[in-house]
């Protein structure tokens, strides 16, 4: 990969968020999708950052259904819906849905009758500059596997063989990065074009659906993926999104490697902590002499992984590494931190404490493939 320009995209801009969900029905379900659905409008209506929802049916194919909600930004959205609450709650309308699409969009320009696009409204939680990217979707999935089956687990993980790259004319798998820490799995994936359908192309493959199936007895969490709900449920669960990603301006440095640290959060601080991680990484891949290329950002519930492109070795830099440079950084990651959960503590003001941190958060990694090696 050759970056000229710098990339930012960010969940933590403070736009406003447009959340598109599209449906196909089941022929003769909808009083029960419909049931469903004001179930499940009465419990968002009540979440902190819902601003409005609406429900559209197609005039051309009435199983052709529409939701579209706003929220005030990208974070109150994240968090409900990665909840537990929210699986619940769509649960009913599982039986009613032969396929879903969910898009999410935050707003950058909009449009009253009547009113004037004044400077003040043109600004008034919307995206203030559109973003450049660089045609890349990600996304991650975490879970975790009984104690005590973790090497076997590691060797299914990094034995199976890839699947075909080219999804489709628009759609290419780029890479997988699959690491662990402990019993916890986290796989990485970089898609050109449609996530969805790469997502969707991947589960079809006989490689993959054969790995899935040898790793059903070692999962914590039990799944049968020949059932629709309970595969559905578990990758539910198991979605880390990507809430950050920014590269440096320039081509990539020859000698970039790449990590994925471990971050446990406080209780009810995770968005918190992915948002001071975010910031952290703007202000490294700003700086010239950072050896932090570029980094991605996932986050659900109280689980913060960052996916960091470094060039030479972590513990050169650990400030850097850990995304805690500057002054006063290490005490906000300290107040952030389960420090007990990842085997650290005290002041990270220690370098003993802060090479630790650093030791225990740097994931395993298992595997790394590119389509170039497939």
């Amino acid at each position: 990969m050759t970056m000229s320009g710098r990339i930012s995209q960010s969940a933590f801009d403070g736009s406003r968020l447009r959340v598109i969900l599209l449906l196909d029905l089941y022929e003769g379900a909808q009083e029960q999708f419909l049931d469903a659905y004001e179930h499940m409008r009465n419990q968002v209506a009540s979440v902190p950052g819902h601003l409005s929802d609406q429900l559209c049916q197609s005039i051309e194919n009435p199983s052709q259904w529409l939701i579209t909600s706003e929220w005030e930004s990208a974070p109150p959205f994240l968090a409900w819906v990665n909840s537990e609450e929210h699986v619940e709650t769509v649960r009913p309308m599982h039986s009613c849905v032969r396929d879903t699409r969910s898009m999410r969009y935050s707003i950058l320009r909009e449009t009253h009758p009547g009113r004037p696009l004044s400077a003040e409204a043109a600004t008034g939680g919307l995206q203030s500059a559109a973003r450049v990217g660089d045609g890349v979707a990600r996304h991650a999935l975490t879970f975790t596997v009984k104690p005590g089956s973790e090497s076997k687990v590691a060797e299914l993980l990094s034995g199976y063989q890839s699947p075909k790259a080219q999804v489709d004319d628009t759609t290419r798998l780029r890479r997988t990065s699959l690491f662990m820490h402990g019993n916890r799995v986290v796989r990485a994936v970089e898609v050109e074009g449609d996530l969805l359908a790469a997502l969707r192309h991947v589960a079809r493959q006989p490689e993959i659906r054969a790995v899935e199936e040898a790793l059903n007895p070692y999962l914590e969490q039990d799944r049968d993926l020949s059932d629709p709900d309970s595969a559905r449920v578990f990758f539910t669960r198991a979605a880390l999104p990507a809430v950050h990603h920014v590269v440096a301006g320039g081509p990539e440095p020859a000698a970039v490697r790449r990590h994925a640290l471990y971050y446990p959060a406080v209780e009810g601080r995770g968005m918190e902590l992915a948002r001071f991680l975010a910031h952290q990484d703007e202000a490294a891949t700003d700086d010239p002499d950072s050896p932090v290329h570029a980094s991605t950002v996932f986050q659900r519930d109280d689980t913060v992984v960052r996916l960091v492109d470094v060039t030479g070795q972590l513990d050169l830099d650990p400030l850097a590494a850990l995304g805690i440079k500057g002054a006063g950084k290490a005490a906000e990651l300290e107040r952030l931190l389960d420090g007990a959960a990842i085997g650290v503590e005290g002041s990270l003001d220690s370098e003993r404490n802060l090479n630790r941190l650093l030791a225990h958060a740097d994931m395993l990694p298992v595997t790394d493939r590119s389509a170039a090696d497939a």
